[in-house]
């Protein structure tokens, strides 16, 4: 059952292969925007992943983040994601991410329970009715 509260957090490094420079986000040696979101997305999916029945999964549909502040290469940044409300089959959670110096990102997620075998036959019907 989902309920409010449920929570996650993932613990990583920044190495050179998430760097902004590297995912073409930009032109720094440092975390990527791009990379924090998708982590923070992880630990939302991952948070609620043992709560649904089987056949479930869940997709994003929404994300509002700030990125506040730069993490060097070979920091620890660690993404949180609480599931804050559960509407019908949307979801939506508070995400933050955070370095030793402090906050580095945070915003809202939302995502939506599917039927995984119904979602990717409607994602493969795209490639039979290409205009």
């Amino acid at each position: 059952m989902l309920q409010p509260g449920l929570s996650l957090e993932i613990t990583f490094s920044v190495t050179p292969d998430l760097t902004a420079k590297t995912v073409g986000s930009g032109t720094l040696d440092v975390l990527a925007t791009p990379v924090m979101i998708a982590r923070m997305e992880q630990a939302a999916w991952t948070a609620v992943a043992p709560h649904l029945a089987q056949g479930e999964g869940t997709v994003g549909t929404l994300m509002n983040v700030q990125h506040l502040s730069p993490t060097p290469v070979a920091m620890p940044v660690t993404c949180r994601a609480e599931l804050t409300e559960v509407d019908g089959r949307r979801l939506v959670f508070q995400v933050t991410a955070q370095d030793a110096h402090g906050l580095v990102g945070q915003g809202t997620h939302e995502r939506a329970v599917i039927q995984n075998d119904r979602f990717v036959a409607k994602a493969q019907k795209k490639l039979e009715t290409q205009p």
